[in-house]
């Protein structure tokens, strides 16, 4: 999320918070793509990681990335930590560690997509190489130590990382140490939302073990291919996973507003400040718990989509679904993994043939492959088929619907070829994890620098 909101209409009651989802449903033509990347920033010289202050440092990116986009600073107790594209369409924002994220913007086509990501890449390296810096695509930190990974000024990072070893072993690698790819998909209705919330819980598993791209952990083989994927088992668990009650034949706005109330908050921000409210739920604070303890104590809509921010489910619902299975990778990917989601939900032959593929796969049966992807990638088993088995089929439904869509570019292609990494990843038979890994065993010779020329943008 590019910046905390402060929308100050005050919650009635739980209508007002399932109404304020249901504002997403939109027709297909508003249909939207929101791709999300982020990035470990690293120095050429040494491989070292980038800190926030300093003539090349984090800070100094932000401030030449706004002098190149004219983009509007976001900022926090007085540091930039972000920017924003004054219509709001896009936003550039730091992870905790100094992961570098572009939340793009609501664009028609992968097409467009692409092309964003490759703009946003280019004015990266403009302003970050002088700096001696460049950017690596992986999932997981593959060099530096917890203690030597910088840390962001972002207010409500100081309070997640106090927070995070309360509730879970992994919390603090998850902040400062992985990145993501992530797409952001609209609905037409609740019914629309269930059926894409639905595939996606289903097939989120397959993402991980397609994007598998974390298999180094300070300088060393972890002996798994998602590190990432493998650090989502035991971090803060109330609010990340898998949603057992989404699996149902029913399940709607009113449930995931249900599940959300009593999730713990992390904040709320009263007269600029971001104060601590770890030891209540959401459902507490609209009870009053908070009333008479800070400034305006009772919640507001902002509270409530600030804190549907700090939820973490496979599916994250808000007033659209965002997609958060897959490890950070390289610009290919940066394309692939809208195309792959694209394809399966915004197509009504295909979103049809992706129902008919996993509706009967079982909350036990997905959560078994959530388990053993990590370590297993593709040769992971649902049933008495390997993920190699399930994802050739799957990019199969997945290419009928980018073909149906026929978004076509100025050269008169259309979006199928940006799954064309994915179909190499299967055909091949290894993920890009097991081709690292490799590398290290052979032509690096057990050396992890490598990975910075290899898989840096």
């Amino acid at each position: 999320m590019a910046r905390d909101t402060t929308d100050e209409r005050p919650i009635e009651g739980v209508e007002d918070l399932i109404a304020d989802i249901a504002k997403g449903c939109k027709p297909r033509e508003k249909w939207r793509i929101g791709t999300e990347h982020e990035k470990f920033p690293f120095y050429i010289d040494g491989h070292g990681p980038v800190p926030y202050e300093g003539e090349n440092g984090i800070k100094a990116i932000l401030e030449g990335m706004q002098r190149v986009l004219g983009w509007d600073p976001i900022d926090d107790a007085g540091n930039i930590i972000g920017l924003v594209e004054p219509t709001g369409q896009g936003a550039i924002s730091l992870e905790p560690g100094g992961q570098f994220e572009l939340s793009g913007a609501p664009l028609e086509t992968l097409h467009q997509t692409c092309r964003e990501g490759n703009a946003h890449l280019a004015q990266l390296r403009e302003i970050a190489e002088p700096l001696g810096i460049r950017f690596l695509g992986l999932g997981g930190s593959p060099k530096w130590t917890l203690a030597e990974t910088p840390r962001m000024p972002k207010s409500r990072y100081q309070i997640m990382t106090a927070y995070m070893p309360k509730v879970g072993s992994r919390g603090l690698d998850m902040m400062y140490r992985t990145c993501t790819i992530q797409v952001n998909l609209d609905f037409s209705s609740e019914s629309d939302m269930r059926r894409k919330m639905q595939v996606a819980q289903r097939l989120q598993p397959l993402s991980t073990a397609l994007f598998a791209n974390s298999p180094f952990t300070e300088g060393r083989l972890n002996g798994l291919q998602s590190w990432r994927g493998e650090i989502w088992h035991d971090t803060d668990n109330q609010r990340s996973g898998l949603l057992p009650f989404a699996f149902s034949p029913d399940f709607g706005f009113a449930d995931y507003v249900e599940w959300a109330l009593d999730v713990p908050m992390y904040f709320i921000i009263r007269e600029g400040r971001y104060r601590d409210c770890t030891d209540i739920t959401f459902r507490q604070f609209m009870a009053g718990a908070l009333k008479d303890k800070v400034p305006d104590g009772l919640p507001t809509i902002g509270d409530w989509s600030n804190h549907l921010s700090t939820l973490f489910p496979d599916v994250r619902l808000k007033r659209f679904l965002e997609m958060r299975g897959a490890d950070g990778g390289p610009w290919r990917r940066i394309c692939a993994l809208p195309a792959f989601w694209v394809g399966l939900l915004y197509d009504d032959e295909a979103l049809d043939a992706a129902e008919d593929l996993t509706r009967d796969w079982s909350f036990e049966e997905v959560q078994a492959m959530r388990d053993a992807v990590p370590r297993e990638g593709l040769s992971a088993r649902l049933r008495n088929h390997d993920l190699r088995e399930v994802a050739r089929e799957t990019l199969r439904i997945s290419r009928i619907g980018l073909k149906n869509r026929h978004r076509m570019n100025r050269e008169g292609y259309d979006e199928t070829s940006f799954l064309n990494p994915l179909d190499e990843i299967v055909a091949r038979g290894t993920t890009s994890a097991e081709e690292l890994a490799s590398a290290f065993n052979t032509r690096w010779g057990g050396s992890i620098e490598p990975v910075f020329l290899e898989q840096a943008y």
